[in-house]
């Protein structure tokens, strides 16, 4: 029979390997010129397809629903089967493979890719919580921090393959947008499983400890080889070596399975020993054992009580969607989300766009850095709330939303310097900063409004990404548009400057609303503590 923790930690690694190849959409600003000039776009049209993109999340609470109703590996082939449409119909077009698409079907083929995204993560979410339910949080962090690598791992793919032509690279994105996630998704189904893992309480202290430090090691790989450190001839090696970091996690259920073969063969030795025991022994053995026993269950109850206490936030309240979307935090939670990181995201999707218009070549490099410092941003919160939960403190979702849309709205108005140094620390910053938002919205849902409605009440959160994507991505054109000369494209500063100010603006008043939902949650947080 297969080992129980093993398993549990095997769903984790599938977890994993889905996540970094789920941010389809993240390497969208590394071909977007390119994209923009072999299908004649205007700036406007540009930013519409990255709304599209967003705008897919719209309809993430289908997947949350089919969650429900579906078996996990079916919703995970429903997913990269609409990526695979979605980026594909695309390739085969922009190859001329098939006959040219107007600018509509591509808009409509773009929200379909963007949709996938939200089945695989469900997915990813659902599986998480249910195989960690002393550390769903932490899980979900760890693994949703993977999702940071995908724009690394897919340029990696495209600067080895196709690091000569603009166009090629532009068509090597779509070509491996859609396959890569089913390719995966094949892979990972039959891990990626809710596990029975009974009523004996798991120690899994030791597993995330080496799960971090396997994490932290692909991070610090990833910004290293992302800075330039390894020469362009290299990028093959620098693709390799992030692909041999993947497959590292799968040391922690083998170490599992080692360790209960191991003691299964310890127990089955001592079984094997015959001892004569006279009849008083026997009797004062089986009291003994009867005591073990007692004492055992007593442990076991009490690891129970205070699993909640000590290893998550727990939930303030079960809500479906109508008592949440009722309820006034949710309009503060969706209205922080809103103007912080959903103004990172825009950022990142006109990276491409704001890198060419200050004469800013290596776009590709931005992108890469921005993937690896989100990667660590996703990850921040999970090192924090594993550490705190082994303490008596436990830290406050909305507080540290608060503590990282500030640096948001401080990268913006950095942005106002002409320099390519101000870019990659804003890039950088906006990066960790977005990616830690992000991954700690999952831990809040949960805690705000609880679990057994949560595959569709964060689908329903972050719908505020669409949203946003459209009218700040719009604003952002119609001033590039205002700054342009003539018909072409917009150079200098002047083409985002208005956009930056604003941008930091509200990212201030997201700041400013987090200050309250906290005040609002604090109550809660601190009735939590032990």
């Amino acid at each position: 029979m297969p080992s129980t923790k093993a398993l549990q930690w095997l769903s984790l690694v599938g977890i994993v390997w889905l996540q970094s190849i789920n941010g389809t959409n993240t390497n969208f600003p590394a071909y977007s010129s390119q994209l923009k000039n072999a299908l004649s776009m205007s700036q406007l049209q540009l930013n519409n397809l990255a709304f599209a993109s967003d705008a897919g999340k719209l309809f993430g609470w289908f997947s949350g629903i089919a969650a429900i109703y579906l078996p996990l590996w079916l919703v995970l082939m429903i997913g990269s089967t609409l990526g695979l449409i979605g980026y594909g119909v695309q390739y085969l077009s922009i190859t001329n493979q098939m006959s040219s698409l107007s600018y509509w079907q591509i808009f409509l083929l773009t929200v379909v890719a963007g949709n996938s995204i939200c089945w695989i993560n469900t997915v990813s979410y659902v599986v998480s919580i249910r195989n960690f339910p002393c550390h769903r949080q932490i899980a979900v962090g760890l693994s949703t921090s993977y999702q940071g690598l995908s724009a690394k791992i897919y340029t990696d793919v495209v600067d080895t393959v196709a690091s000569s032509s603009p166009v090629r690279r532009a068509r090597t994105y779509l070509y491996l947008n859609s396959l890569f996630p089913l390719i995966v998704c094949v892979i990972a189904a039959p891990f990626a499983r809710a596990i029975e893992l009974g009523a004996m309480p798991q120690n899994t202290n030791f597993g995330f400890v080496l799960m971090f430090g396997i994490t932290i090691a692909t991070g610090i790989y990833s910004v290293i080889s992302s800075l330039g450190v390894f020469s362009s001839s290299s990028s093959w090696k620098s693709l390799i070596g992030t692909c041999g970091f993947l497959l590292v996690p799968l040391a922690v259920p083998l170490a599992e399975k080692i360790k209960d073969l191991v003691s299964a063969k310890l127990k089955a030795n001592k079984v094997s020993r015959v001892h004569s025991f006279t009849a008083e022994e026997s009797e004062g053995r089986q009291r003994m054992e009867e005591e073990e026993f007692k004492d055992e269950e007593l442990g076991r109850e009490e690891v129970d009580d205070n699993d909640d206490d000590h290893h998550g936030v727990g939930v303030r309240d079960e809500m479906g969607v109508k008592s949440m979307m009722l309820s006034l935090d949710f309009w503060l939670y969706f209205f922080v989300y809103f103007s912080s990181a959903t103004l990172g995201l825009v950022f990142l999707n006109n990276l491409g766009q704001i890198a060419e218009s200050r004469g800013f070549s290596s776009t590709s490099s931005l992108v890469s850095l921005s993937s690896s410092f989100g990667f660590f941003g996703r990850l921040i919160p999970s090192v924090i709330e594993y550490f705190f939960s082994r303490s008596k403190y436990m830290v406050s979702s909305s507080a540290l939303m608060a503590i990282l849309a500030a640096p948001i709205a401080g990268s913006f108005f950095l942005l106002l310097n002409s320099t390519n140094h101000s870019l990659y620390i804003s890039t950088a910053i906006i990066g960790v900063c977005t990616g830690a938002i992000t991954s700690i919205s999952v831990s809040t849902t949960t805690e705000l409004f609880g679990t057994k409605n949560f595959s569709v009440n964060h689908n329903v959160v972050v719908a505020n990404i669409p949203i946003g994507s459209f009218l700040f991505g719009y604003l952002a054109a119609l001033v590039y548009n205002k700054e342009r000369i003539g018909d072409g494209k917009c150079m200098g500063m002047g083409c985002y400057r208005s956009t930056f100010i604003i941008w930091g603006c509200l990212c201030c008043f997201g700041t400013v609303v987090a200050v309250i939902l906290y005040a609002r949650t604090r109550k809660f947080y601190n009735s939590r503590q032990v």
